[in-house]
């Protein structure tokens, strides 16, 4: 992989996306030790879809996702999108976040992981909210993988639930004012 291009998604790009969405998922399931889980993962698949359906339909202003393309293979290798924070994150914050989007959908094709593209596309996004003057953000995961990167770029955690998902299973949310400087 010489060289990563970051960029906006087309129509075109639906096909590839969905099934990059249930390869990252699915190996994301497994790697937790939830590969049996079958019904969550086909909702969070069902979501991711139609989040990107919300940004092509909107051209961005409903849902905005960046796409990562290994530029020798065309590939898609991450993806990242804001938009509106979701009903769990509004239940537990409970305050406005009218002003406050959501990141998610940080995913990085496993066989590209550990290489600097989900850094490369979180900052990406940040620089993108401070130029629409986004005052904020947050984000959640209840993925142990997942918490121990956000807890190395964002520190710790705003809110944990402890043992949400099960025993030494927590759900975590982070919620940051813009400008945000990410720790490497």
């Amino acid at each position: 992989m010489k060289k990563i291009i970051l960029r906006r998604p087309e129509p075109t790009d639906t096909p590839a996306l969905h099934l990059f969405f249930l390869h990252v998922i699915q190996d994301t399931f497994a790697k937790e030790g939830l590969a049996e889980l079958g019904d969550d993962q086909n909702h969070e698949w069902a979501t991711k879809k139609k989040y990107l359906a919300d940004d092509l339909e909107s051209q961005g202003q409903k849902r905005f996702f960046w796409l990562a393309e290994d530029e020798e293979t065309k590939e898609i290798i991450g993806t990242i999108e804001y938009g509106e924070a979701n009903d769990f994150i509004q239940q537990t914050l409970k305050e406005d976040l009218s002003n406050c989007p959501e990141i998610g959908t940080v995913y990085v094709h496993p066989n590209y992981q550990n290489r600097g593209i989900g850094t490369k596309l979180m900052k990406k996004m940040l620089t993108t909210l401070v130029l629409k003057n986004v005052p904020s953000f947050c984000l959640d995961s209840g993925y142990k993988q997942a918490q121990m990167i956000w807890q190395k770029k964002f520190g710790q955690p705003d809110f944990v639930l402890e043992h949400f998902w099960g025993s030494n299973s927590h759900h975590m949310i982070w919620k940051r004012d813009l400008p945000f400087q990410l720790k490497e």
